[in-house]
């Protein structure tokens, strides 16, 4: 078996995975900010560490997964603006500001189970751990590493700087930036004139009078920074020292870096042993962003509805263009690759599922092709290698495209299946329900059809009643019309519920 090796982005290279405690390993992943619905951006670090977490588990590794959910509303780092996000949407939304994080963590749930991921074992929220983060920012006072300003704490980062260079832990190990570098780009941000220096960030800010989500602490009402809640998160179900944190590239500053500092002090050791960082995406060449019109909602990916889409995505086949390129490595969404990854993955599932129905005769194959069969294994064996490779998943799909045409060979009788021995056939297939089912968590492109069509109506049916319950009953109207056009009748049932029939 390959040593399972990791880009560990702490140290700037791939490193053997030792578990601090195997079997066992503790992962921590920061999840999504439920301040509106997922997006494009989502899918790709989700997809990401399902496959991390699968690859773990089949290893033989007992894997606890920490995903948190960030709904405390506190957005403090990207200025007042975005800080007055749940309340305006509350207001126009008619929802109480805890209803519509509830509303926006089920959509996101949603839009994973379309992805068919696993779900993780555990997933906090940052509202269900305010003491725990009060604690660990009365710890960080106590320490001398936090100060309170007119009801508001913050990190003290030039001390901390200053005591941990000594000890080879500087504030910037992660991302490389030094203390001069951060200063030059710090934004200005409301309450600045509260900190001793620019490069401090907030642990616990005071809650103006406007701001609706606020609680009790020893430095008046206020609410947490956005950092504290992970280190909190993540210590608390995880240890103070755990195996992998893993988040986008976007996270290593200064969400991570943040982590590291507050954690180091709080529980005297650095919080995690790898840090795996998965890339961005692009669109059409383009950063994702409301200025390029293409920040793209998972249920407008599914259902086609974004004006820059040519066509409806299946999430299957989303799921099947990510694992296309490393996780490290950029990726460029366009209608062009998606459709040709829908394509491919086609291809390639239709061999596996024509060779999985093929019966392994007991007797021994008299004209087996000896170099075919060595080909075969060893493309096979290869998956393994790769996948312990820094989690090369690439790698892994284009051994299967080189057997796939072996594959059809043998189903369009250009080659006996004889030409393989017993026991290549059995590898050939068992590794291919392995990798494609159980680690790369695809599912065949007919069910992944049938199942965003459903998800997407369940979506669009929740989306009615909700307009409904708001006596908005132009939109309740607009989609059971447009749907009825397309030839899908909704019908409102008796004990409220709703059910929907498809016209052929």
């Amino acid at each position: 078996m390959a040593s399972l090796k990791v880009y560990n982005s702490l140290t700037r290279q791939k490193e053997v995975f030792t578990p601090i405690n195997a079997p066992y390993v503790g992962m921590y992943v920061c999840g999504p900010t439920v301040s509106g619905e997922s997006h494009l951006g989502h899918a790709r670090p989700f997809i990401t560490f399902d496959v991390v977490f699968r690859y773990l588990q089949h290893l033989g590794y007992k894997v606890r997964y920490v995903r948190n959910i960030t709904d405390a509303g506190h957005f403090e780092e990207e200025g007042r603006e975005a800080e007055d996000k749940i309340a305006t949407k509350a207001v126009l939304e008619k929802l109480e500001p805890m209803e519509l994080v509830q509303k926006y963590t089920n959509m996101f749930h949603w839009a994973m189970q379309q992805f068919n991921n696993l779900p993780p074992s555990i997933e906090p929220t940052a509202t269900g751990h305010i003491v725990e983060q009060i604690e660990m920012i009365k710890q960080i006072i106590a320490d001398g590493y936090a100060y309170e300003a007119n009801g508001s704490v913050y990190f003290d980062v030039e001390k901390y700087n200053t005591d941990f260079s000594k000890k080879g832990q500087p504030y910037g190990i992660l991302s490389g930036r030094n203390l001069e570098d951060q200063l030059d780009t710090t934004r200005e941000l409301d309450n600045q004139d509260e900190k001793q220096n620019k490069s401090d960030f907030a642990l616990w800010k005071k809650a103006p009078p406007e701001h609706i989500m606020r609680w009790q602490s020893p430095w008046g009402e206020g609410f947490p920074g956005w950092h504290i809640e992970c280190s909190a998160m993540s210590s608390k179900y995880l240890g103070k020292k755990f195996d992998i944190h893993g988040g986008g590239m976007d996270l290593q500053f200064p969400h991570h870096e943040c982590e590291i500092a507050q954690s180091t002090v709080c529980n005297h050791v650095a919080p995690a042993n790898y840090w795996l960082h998965n890339n961005m995406i692009t669109i059409n060449g383009k950063k994702m962003g409301k200025s390029y019109n293409n920040v793209i909602k998972l249920s407008e990916l599914f259902a086609g509805t974004h004006p820059i889409l040519e066509q409806a995505y299946a999430p299957n086949t989303v799921r099947f263009f990510i694992l296309q390129s490393h996780y490290r490595g950029t990726l460029d969404f366009s209608n062009e690759a998606l459709i040709a990854a829908e394509k491919a993955a086609k291809r390639l599932w239709e061999a596996y599922e024509w060779l999985s129905k093929q019966q392994v005769s007991d007797a021994t194959p008299a004209a087996t092709d000896i170099e075919l069969d060595k080909k075969v294994n060893a493309l096979v064996d290869d998956f393994e290698v790769f996948m312990s490779d820094d989690f090369s998943t690439p790698k892994v799909l284009a051994n299967m495209f080189e057997l796939v045409p072996i594959i059809n060979g043998i189903k369009d009788k250009h080659t006996p299946i004889t030409a393989l021995s017993n026991s290549t056939v059995l590898h050939l297939q068992q590794s291919l329900k392995t990798y494609l089912e159980d680690i790369f968590g695809l599912v065949a492109p007919s069910a992944a059809n049938t199942a965003v069509l459903d998800g997407v109506l369940q979506l669009l049916i929740e989306v009615r009643s909700q307009a409904k319950a708001s006596k908005d009953f132009v939109t309740s109207d607009k989609i059971r019309n447009q749907l009825m056009a397309l030839g899908i009748q909704l019908k409102d049932e008796k004990d409220g519920s709703v059910s929907y029939s498809v016209s052929n």
